[in-house]
């Protein structure tokens, strides 16, 4: 009985030992900000929702592809899971590796953070044009309208006046996305824990050595009456 206990329990710790543990990854994205229409706080350039969509449907599957051709793997040993935290102007990828496999899961989150950095700075840059070319036209017109003699005058100057105050107000706004970081191993392990592990092995090994002192005892017994029936 004892033996049978300390082999399942000895299993167990072999077990546990030479497991991997395995960590979450986390990278996360702060998305280009403008002006809000209204009185709310900083709006996104494009919404986060649309940034999730593009990288699930986009970029995942040809960073993938190409992180498999060049480590000469069949798949990658890990999934990302692509994210906008409620109420948030984040994209979190959240992915569950060992530690044998961080540079794979760093190189994977950061092609990703690249490819939305760069589609994200050519649409700041290209609403960062419209507004400074409506800038400039809107400063002409005010200086053609200042130079004006005809009636009512002074309304269009006050209206020239705000609308080059809201754009250079809209400008003002623009906010670069930027990558907040990239694969960050957290504290703790995930999965089973090496403690739950031998856990079970204890529970397990006193189960069947107790199973095991029964059987023992049970074919002890038939033993002996086939003997004496003998």
């Amino acid at each position: 009985m004892a033996a049978v206990f300390l082999v399942i329990v000895l299993a167990g710790l072999a077990y546990a030992l030479s497991m991997e543990r395995t960590y979450e990854y986390v990278s996360i994205y702060q998305v280009a900000e403008q002006k809000p229409s209204g009185s709310n706080g900083p709006a996104a350039l494009e919404l986060p929702g649309s940034i999730v969509a593009k990288v699930s449907n986009l970029y995942l599957g040809s960073v993938t592809r190409e992180l498999i051709a060049e480590n000469s793997l069949e798949k990658l040993p890990f999934d990302v899971d692509v994210s906008n935290p409620s109420d948030t102007l984040l994209v979190r990828f959240v992915s569950k590796a060992t530690t044998q496999n961080e540079s794979l899961v760093k190189a994977l989150h950061g092609s990703m953070l690249d490819k939305i950095k760069a589609d994200q700075g050519a649409q700041l840059e290209q609403r960062r044009a419209s507004l400074e070319s409506q800038l400039a036209s809107a400063r002409r017109s005010l200086e053609a309208t200042q130079g004006s003699s005809r009636a009512l005058v002074s309304d269009l100057v006050t209206s020239y006046i705000n609308r080059i105050a809201d754009l250079e107000d809209e400008l003002a706004y623009l906010r670069d996305g930027r990558v907040v970081e990239t694969a960050v191993q957290g504290l703790q392990p995930v999965g089973t824990g090496r403690s739950l592990i031998m856990a079970l092995a204890i529970v397990l090994g006193a189960m069947i050595a107790v199973m095991s002192a029964f059987i023992m005892q049970f074919a002890a017994s038939v033993r002996d009456s086939l003997v004496e029936e003998g």
